[in-house]
């Protein structure tokens, strides 16, 4: 098979496509041919060895894929060739003509959901699901503002937000991204490369301040967002594009606020009944329309380096995937 192979750490122009032999499924795994591969942040922190997860070279990146199973392992119950599957991989493997799949990680796709839309609602929209509903336990009628709300985690966040009925401030730093963000249903917008995020944010909320932050980018922005957080407000850690933040921790206190970590691939591995119940709403609403995942770069294997180039530079507006 052809793969996307990173010899050795370093920037995403490193990439090459190499004949690789093909996976063989073990027991409970699946054989998936791979129509689409999602490209994630992780995925380029990995690439320069800064991720939590390590892949040492030669690796194929790619953790979250979507396709056909042509072949299916012993116990993997509940699956047969032909099927249309989504799943993931763990954190690597996926940009590749094929890939193994734990079948206890994949679901079954309904026929209206695109390949290319599925990829990323486990790792994306999983995310943020979980951490919306499960972590910060959004009300209705509350105010979200999204940080880096146009790129792939962000953008689930508007999303979600709407359909959990809460008011949305999205974020980003280009017209360009909220733009789309006022598409996919943000009620209002925060262009923080130009006014400020804090003084914004309060304006729109009468003074209050917001119920809710996700927080995808980190850096500067964090602590305006914290400042600009309502009484007992809750602010979900995501990730940090911009850098890792130091946050004033008595902000906290004046504010009566909740600082909450949103790690989602650790809760799949502790919890997998949880696991499944994201997983399971997400593909429901997908199938019924009310979730409708934006793509807004494809690319073939031989330009999974420009894939990830967009990703890491932050020129990315809503999902890119790899299909090979």
């Amino acid at each position: 098979m052809r793969a996307v192979v990173c010899n050795e750490f370093g920037p995403p122009e490193n990439l090459v496509v190499e004949e690789r032999p093909d996976p063989v499924p073990e027991a409970g795994q699946l054989l998936v041919e791979v129509k689409a591969a999602a490209v994630t942040f992780p995925d380029t922190l990995m690439l320069e060895d800064k991720y939590q997860f390590k892949a040492p070279p030669p690796y194929i990146p790619g953790g979250e894929v979507a396709g056909v199973v042509t072949a299916v392992g012993a116990d993997a119950a509940g699956f047969t060739v032909g099927d249309r599957v989504v799943g993931g991989l763990g954190t690597t493997g996926g940009m590749a003509e094929l890939a193994v799949v734990d079948a206890t990680g994949a679901r079954i796709l309904p026929d209206s959901v695109g390949f290319a839309e599925s990829t990323g609602l486990n790792y994306a929209y999983g995310t943020t699901l979980y951490g919306l509903k499960h972590r910060g336990a959004l009300q209705e009628g509350e105010t979200l503002l999204v940080l880096g709300a146009g790129g792939h985690l962000g953008l689930t966040a508007v999303e979600l937000g709407k359909l959990l009925g809460a008011r949305v401030i999205a974020a980003a730093s280009t017209e360009e991204k909220l733009d789309l963000c006022r598409q996919r249903g943000a009620d209002e917008t925060i262009n923080y490369a130009e006014e400020s995020l804090k003084d914004r944010a309060k304006e729109l909320t009468g003074g209050n301040g917001v119920d809710m932050v996700y927080d995808g980018v980190g850096g500067d922005y964090a602590e305006q967002a914290l400042r600009a957080i309502a009484w007992e407000g809750r602010f979900l850690v995501i990730g940090f594009t911009a850098g890792i933040p130091s946050i004033p921790l008595n902000l906290t206190l004046l504010k009566g606020c909740q600082i909450v970590g949103v790690f989602y691939g650790a809760m799949t591995a502790r919890d997998p009944e949880l696991r499944d119940a994201v997983s399971a709403e997400l593909l429901s609403l997908t199938a019924d329309g009310k979730l409708q995942p934006h793509v807004s770069g494809r690319y073939p294997l031989e330009r999974a380096g420009e894939a990830m180039r967009s990703m890491m530079d932050r020129k990315a507006v809503g999902k890119v995937v790899v299909e090979p």
